[in-house]
């Protein structure tokens, strides 16, 4: 029994002054969430039914392809995230117990589940395994935003296969992407599948789930028969005009101009046929000066999977000493190493001259300097995919991601099986993540009007929301209470605002919570018999005989997607 009277649903009429997003204002106003401290977010009860229903959505499919949930803790020892290498990862929450022994809170847990199957699974006959768990993580996380879109504390439903080999894991893997597609279609969600970077979770291959919308952090490149994350993607450039070659490159005067734009402007030829030069210190190996086109962007990722090594901004103080004045870098002369852009080629390039107030001009790679070829840059709406047709870049929200993790974590943790010969082999692994509270939030983004939340029936906190307007004792009242006791007794979940408040308020309120029908017992209708129904979604109107009004809604809903 849910009587808005009783239930704790603190609805706003303003927005809130911090909301950065669509589906932070809306669950603030609609009471589903309140915030803690910087990143950390109480589900209220109404915000709790939803994120509820999609674990069960989630529980439903995972356990369809042989998933054995379990639990594992949040606070785990340090020791087995050193093995791996991942306790210097800086979001990692580190702490100290009353022993003075390291410990962490987990932000995912393959660490916890390799140390486990490490010590259980022995044989070739074990395998393979689909375990899951669906809990509470911990991030800490440099800048929360956007509600709870990015949070230090998360819940999360994570699957680890467990496999002989490759083709195992490529069979696991398969069945996770048919699963993971069954849920966002269940949870009616826009989504698309796309090919992502392997990040801090190593491994052989990864692809993400994105929920295209305004509100969305990532960049996704997008054409016929291609989905990339822009992290990743590759496209060939569009092309550039660039100045006649030369026989040499030629020094220009450039006084106090050091960006792309003002040297392009100067000399009145396009950006793009800058040689935007910029050193980078790589782990182990130093300065190395990495130039793409000047109407491009350097793609960190790209580049520190290229490299197969992380690398940082060099300071100025660092590339005056090496090279020159920043802001006249270039990469003829220089005295590091050269990692030149794909998207590069042709003559006639502009570039730093490693010396103040002065550019070349006249530049061609190869010629008048060495290099190594790498794709390294960020593509760009209208570069052409490899399927031929033009790239164009969508915002959208990471809902869930999958990874091929290989030997990653089973290597170092000693996680092994015998096979049929009795020879010892590393277990093969996978990892599936999923985030319930990011569905909630993309399918608000997706979904939203003016007036508020539109809920796709499968996550709406409640199916019918039942609205009496009239004071006690008035015959819509009466009833409102029996509508709802029919309501329930066929199974439909409907929340009843039978509070004493004026009709205005609650009828803002039902939409502002956007269930999918809105059922109003007034004195005009009810005076010809009727009640009054609305499909949230659609807007469309139906008028209910009283005697038949819980058949006829229960009708409706089960019509409603």
């Amino acid at each position: 029994m849910t009587r808005l009277s009783t239930y704790f649903l603190p609805t706003l009429r303003e927005d809130p002054a911090d909301a950065e997003s669509v589906s932070h204002r809306l669950m603030i106003r609609a009471g589903l969430i309140r915030q803690l401290g910087a990143g950390l977010y109480t589900w209220l009860p109404a915000g709790y039914r939803v994120i509820k229903r999609v674990e069960a959505i989630v529980r439903e499919e995972i356990d369809a392809i042989g998933g054995q949930e379990m639990l594992m803790p949040v606070l785990q020892p340090a020791e087995i995230w050193r093995t791996t290498g991942r306790y210097k990862i800086d979001e990692l929450f580190k702490l100290e117990d009353r022993k003075q022994s390291d410990h962490v809170l987990a932000m995912t847990h393959e660490e916890a589940l390799t140390y486990h199957v490490a010590r259980e699974i022995r044989s070739y006959r074990e395998l393979p395994k689909i375990l899951y768990h669906l809990q509470v993580k911990e991030r800490d996380e440099p800048r929360p935003r956007a509600g709870v879109l990015r949070t230090r504390e998360f819940t999360m439903k994570d699957s680890y296969s467990l496999d002989r080999d490759d083709e195992g894991l490529d069979r696991s893997y398969e069945l996770h992407r048919r699963a993971y597609a069954r849920i966002l279609d269940r949870s009616g969600l826009r989504w698309y599948e796309v090919e992502a970077d392997v990040g801090m979770m190593g491994g052989i291959g990864a692809h993400e789930y994105m929920a295209p919308c305004a509100a969305g952090e990532n960049e996704v490149a997008l054409a016929p028969g291609y989905a990339a994350n822009v992290e990743v993607a590759t496209a060939g450039a569009q092309p550039v005009e660039l100045p006649p070659p030369l026989d040499r490159p030629r020094e220009v005067p450039t006084p106090g101009l050091t960006t792309v734009e003002e040297v392009s402007g100067a000399l009145g030829v396009a950006p793009g046929a800058a040689l935007k030069a910029m050193p980078v210190i790589v782990e182990g190996r130093g300065m190395v000066l990495a130039v793409v086109r000047g109407d491009h962007r350097l793609n960190q990722i790209k580049l520190r999977n290229a490299l197969g090594a992380d690398s940082r901004q060099a300071r100025a103080e660092e590339i005056e000493d090496e090279l020159g004045p920043p802001g006249f870098i270039g990469p003829v002369g220089a005295s590091v190493p050269v990692v030149k852009d794909t998207a590069i080629q042709g003559s006639g390039y502009f570039a730093g001259a490693n010396r103040p107030d002065a550019h070349l001009i006249g530049v061609e790679p190869g010629r008048d300097f060495s290099f190594e070829e790498l794709d390294i840059r960020s593509v760009d709406a209208g570069d052409i995919a490899p399927s031929g047709d033009p790239i164009e870049i969508e915002r959208a929200i990471e809902v869930g991601n999958i990874f091929k993790l290989g030997t990653r974590y089973s290597e170092p943790l000693g996680a092994t099986y015998l096979d049929p010969e009795g020879s010892e082999r590393p277990i093969v692994m996978g990892s599936y993540g999923i985030g319930p509270a990011r569905i909630v939030a993309a399918a608000i983004e997706q979904g939203a009007d003016d007036q508020g939340i539109v809920w796709p029936r499968a996550l709406a906190p409640w199916t019918v929301h039942l609205v009496a307007i009239g004071k006690a004792g008035e015959e819509t009242l009466a009833t409102a209470e029996r509508l709802y006791e029919e309501l329930s007794e066929s199974g439909v979940e409907a929340l009843y605002d039978d509070r004493e408040a004026g009709p205005g308020e609650k009828l803002t309120d039902a939409e502002l919570l956007g269930c999918p029908l809105r059922v109003v017992v007034g004195r005009k209708a009810l005076a010809e018999g009727e009640v009054e129904a609305q499909e949230r979604r659609s807007g469309r109107e139906h008028r209910l005989a009283v005697g038949d009004a819980a058949r006829r809604t229960a009708e409706i809903v089960g019509e409603l997607v």
